[in-house]
């Protein structure tokens, strides 16, 4: 155990000196917002599409390995959803916001550094496999969720609601990278070396800074009542979703490889986009940001114990 918390402790770590650097006053939150606009606008953009521009497609892109994991992330959103609907008496637009929290691991402020931490750079091929189609997948199942939600009650048209869906998932800078990564990928596009050189100088300020402003912003998500639907949104999160790659990957037999990407990815706890969905749509809010700081702290915990049983 205390080799794996040697590999999982320097990212919480890392997130602490965020946390305790807002909390004492020695950075803004406008300094946060920056940090966090910077990262989450151009650095990981960048990341990503560096990486996917790289993949070889035909290899990386394991159809079992996406339906394993996406199957675990889908079930972990129904299962959220229909929890706080029927077990809370949340409102149905609630409840998705809830249940997106299940949905949107945090693949990559935690998911990255930890899977290379335990198993180096070179395991992070099935990693960038599901996080390409973890933003696309994550925001089209939840907004198309929470639009029929709004629109039962509001006799919204089906093309504005495709227009709506549309234009949130298009809007989205991760997004956009992934997709010029895979333009130049596909179009076998020649980079110049300059371009590439200032694209890897943005890559390697995108993780550190993101865990640190990660940091800041839990700074203000304080414990504040819903305990117990947030008590059982974080298990979903931590436990089920996980539970279910570990158990379906084995039966599929997934290769050692693909099987700690997929079941740490699955691992990890609601990331920011969870609060950002919630806060974009007015709902859920609060069990939203309180969700992603409990998940945060017990990640610490779970992850290793998850990491511990993996090949």
């Amino acid at each position: 155990m205390g080799a794996l918390i040697d590999v999982i402790l320097p990212v919480f770590l890392v997130i602490g000196f965020g946390y305790v650097a807002v909390w004492r006053g020695l950075f803004s939150d406008d300094a946060v917002e920056g940090l966090m606009a910077f990262t989450q606008k151009f650095a990981i953009p960048c990341l990503l599409f560096r990486a996917i521009s790289t993949l070889d497609l035909g290899q990386t892109f394991d159809a079992e390995l996406l339906s394993i994991f996406y199957t675990g992330a889908t079930a972990s959103f129904v299962v959220a959803m229909l929890g706080a609907r029927f077990l809370f008496a949340r409102p149905w637009t609630d409840s998705v916001a809830i249940g997106f929290c299940c949905l949107f691991s945090n693949s990559l402020l935690l998911g990255l550094p930890i899977t290379e931490r335990a198993y180096g750079a070179d395991a992070l091929a099935a990693n960038y496999a599901i996080v390409a189609i973890h933003a696309p997948y994550c925001y089209l199942l939840g907004i198309t969720a929470m639009e029929l939600a709004r629109a039962s009650g509001a006799g919204l048209g089906l093309a504005d609601m495709l227009g709506k869906i549309a234009r949130a998932i298009f809007a989205n800078s991760l997004i956009l990278g992934i997709l010029a990564g895979f333009a130049v990928n596909l179009g076998q596009i020649p980079m110049p070396g300059p371009l590439i050189d200032a694209i890897d100088l943005m890559i390697r300020a995108a993780l550190p800074a993101a865990l640190f402003g990660l940091g800041g912003v839990l700074y203000r998500y304080r414990p504040e009542g819903d305990l117990r639907t947030i008590a059982f949104t974080t298990a979903v999160a931590l436990v089920l979703h996980p539970s279910i790659v570990w158990v379906l990957g084995r039966a599929a037999d997934l290769s050692d490889p693909a099987l700690r990407s997929a079941l740490i990815t699955g691992a990890m706890p609601p990331g920011i986009n969870a609060y950002i969905f919630a806060n974009m749509y007015g709902v859920g809010r609060r069990v939203a940001a309180t969700t992603v700081l409990f998940g945060t702290a017990f990640a610490i915990f779970t992850t290793a114990a998850w990491i511990s049983i993996l090949p």
